[in-house]
């Protein structure tokens, strides 16, 4: 199976970054964790995303705040997809990193998820290993019938408590 990158620009997002570990964890689902800032160590960003391919990674996840660039910079670095976590900061709640993350040139896709979802951005890198793993579908698969029933028992209680009528 295909390694997945998460790549932070700052062990500061790793509190976000925690949340597409454990999903990945729980579908087993093999990654490495890298911290590498677009900005401050431009050189070695390129050259693990240059290698990444060759190095057994299927998609790479890049959680950025503030000007969030480094999805960007990964993306133009290997045709492996890229998945952009714009990471929530102090001054605009995240809205910078959204759209620097989202605002891709034409030709150097970067696809976005939520402001700090980095759930998400696991779940679609698994579902893009599922393509080809059947056995990682059906887990896929199992987790939504799971998420439906939770969701339906919730809708139980609620409906009683307020139902009434």
């Amino acid at each position: 199976m295909k390694k997945i990158a998460i790549v932070m620009g700052s062990d500061s997002d790793l509190p976000v970054v925690q949340k597409a570990i454990d999903t990945l964890e729980s579908f087993g689902v093999p990654y490495e964790v890298h911290v590498f800032s677009a900005h401050r160590t431009p050189l070695e960003a390129a050259e693990f995303t240059k290698g990444a391919r060759k190095n057994g990674f299927g998609a790479i996840i890049a959680a950025a705040g503030m000007a969030a660039h480094l999805a960007g910079a990964i993306a133009a670095n290997t045709t492996l997809p890229v998945v952009g976590i714009p990471v929530c900061g102090t001054s605009f709640l995240g809205l910078d990193a959204l759209l620097s993350t989202v605002q891709m040139p034409s030709g150097i896709p970067v696809a976005t998820v939520a402001v700090n979802g980095a759930a998400n951005a696991a779940l679609l890198c698994i579902e893009m290993l599922a393509i080809e793993d059947e056995a990682l579908a059906r887990a896929l698969e199992e987790k939504r019938a799971k998420d439906t029933k939770a969701v339906l028992e919730k809708n139980k209680g609620v409906e009683a408590l307020y139902n009434k009528f």
